[in-house]
């Protein structure tokens, strides 16, 4: 995938040295990676190797040490609510158990630009554009814990979009996804970094990660074991590295288990 030419904006996303420690157990150690604006950035690892954690302390969820900038402003000097206009986070699963209408749900996306003076057309408008992207308009009035894991994770999606903001962070958004679901997914992904926006997307299949996205970030238990344009990442040193593989000479698939 083609990356936009250098401009004088600031990096969408710099996170530099970061440390999590949960429970004592060391979840991040020193990651450094940048993504900017107008790209795909795939977080790739096996099971535990910390790539919800990264998501989730970029949102300012977890406590960290190191230092994480968003648009050239460190996250800890923005507010709740500036941190919510400028990211939005779809998480693998939603904690959400009443049961709200899809529209309202996505709704809640717009708190953050909510004032007494705003146009309730406009944000209306805005909702409306965010369930046609993500093909539920008309689930819009069911109730959303009466969707499947699938339309959740389409709900959750529009809601990230209605935030309108410039970095999307998504973990893990394809898994419960059809194919057709999945493949318009990653169409609108590509049309909101045309845009200029920037995607930072966690995913365990590494040929949606070499068909769909720029760069990646190759993470194995805690530690940055590669990183760059994706298909140098998705490369057999590295993968042979975190997951054991070796290159496959099959059909569609970028690797296999090695021989016993």
């Amino acid at each position: 995938m083609a990356e936009r030419p250098p401009t004088s904006e600031p990096c969408a996303v710099s996170v530099r040295g970061v440390h999590v420690t949960l429970r004592k157990h060391v979840a991040l150690r020193d990651v450094t990676f940048e993504a900017t604006y107008g790209t795909i950035t795939a977080v790739l690892g096996p099971n535990g190797a910390g790539k919800t954690t990264l998501l989730k302390s970029m949102m300012g969820l977890l406590p960290y040490a190191g230092a994480i900038e968003i648009g050239g402003v460190e996250l800890g000097a923005l507010s709740y609510r500036q941190r919510a206009e400028r990211l939005a986070y779809v998480p693998q699963r939603s904690a959400l158990d009443a049961p709200l209408s899809v529209a309202t749900v996505v709704g809640h996306g717009r708190y953050a630009h909510q004032t007494r003076l705003s146009l309730i057309p406009e944000e209306r408008r805005t909702i409306e554009r965010a369930l046609a992207a993500t093909d539920i308009a008309d689930l819009a009035e069911r109730s959303y814990l009466d969707l499947s894991d699938g339309e959740q994770r389409r709900v959750l999606v529009a809601r990230a979009l209605a935030t309108g903001a410039r970095v999307l962070l998504l973990d893990e958004p394809t898994a419960s996804l059809d194919i057709s679901h999945a493949l318009a997914l990653f169409r609108l992904l590509r049309r909101l970094t045309q845009d200029g926006m920037c995607v930072i997307i966690v995913l365990h299949d590494l040929n949606d990660a070499l068909s769909f996205t720029d760069r990646a970030i190759l993470l194995d238990r805690g530690l940055v074991v590669a990183q760059g344009a994706t298909g140098e990442v998705i490369a057999e040193q590295p993968i042979r590295q975190v997951y054991g593989l070796e290159p496959s000479t099959e059909p569609r698939l970028c690797f296999r288990l090695p021989e016993p």
